[in-house]
């Protein structure tokens, strides 16, 4: 599948990781494409690089941004994004004070929906860290990566592409769960300086 990536920080690495360990092929553009082309030549085999506001090519887009930019990248690309699968991966918190932020419209993954009327919006891998990713699972385990969509056949589109790359999906329902998936991520975050984990643990459903 061809993939396009925007962003060129540590979410991107980790999920760009998983996707060209799944033999698919990824674009990655940033607001510099001097670091869009470092990101790409790191990922390796199948991967080029790119600018944002380069028209997009593929049929799914990982919006590997911060909360607000996902946003403001959405509403930019505007009918470009028309039935494109948009994978928003945000949890809303405010940086400075490092506390949750809710968003007017329910969930960050909304408020993208909201930019991008014609897109088919999911929300995914919020839940995980960059490093797990990177390195596909913790302690053994395979990562677990919840999805929230109100469109089916885009939410089966991403559950096989986390599959492809060695993860789990879990269908957690459509897209008003991404409220309480970014509380749960929110959560996965407050709790990793008492657990002293560096951000190397991860949300295992266990059953």
């Amino acid at each position: 599948m061809d993939v396009t990536i925007i962003g060129t920080g540590n979410m991107a690495r980790g999920i760009g990781t998983r996707l060209v360990a799944g033999g698919h092929t990824v674009t990655v553009l940033g607001t510099e494409q001097s670091k869009a082309e470092e990101l790409a030549t790191e990922l390796g085999t199948g991967t080029t690089a790119g600018a944002v506001g380069d028209p997009l090519s593929g049929d799914v887009v990982v919006l590997a941004l911060w909360y607000g930019v996902a946003r403001q990248v959405a509403a930019q690309y505007g009918a470009q994004l028309d039935g494109k699968i948009v994978v928003d991966i945000t949890n809303p918190i405010d940086l400075e004070t490092f506390e949750p932020i809710v968003p007017d419209a329910g969930s960050g993954a909304e408020e993208v929906a909201a930019a991008s009327p014609g897109a088919k919006v999911v929300k995914a891998f919020n839940t995980t860290f960059a490093g797990t990713l990177a390195s596909g699972g913790v302690s053994g385990q395979q990562l677990d990566v919840l999805l929230a969509s109100d469109d089916e056949e885009a939410k089966e589109t991403i559950a096989s592409l986390v599959e492809s790359a060695g993860l789990r999906a879990v269908d957690a329902g459509p897209l008003r769960r991404a409220r309480q998936l970014e509380g749960l991520g929110y959560l996965h975050m407050a709790v990793q300086e008492g657990l002293g984990t560096g951000y190397g643990s991860a949300v295992k459903l266990i059953s």
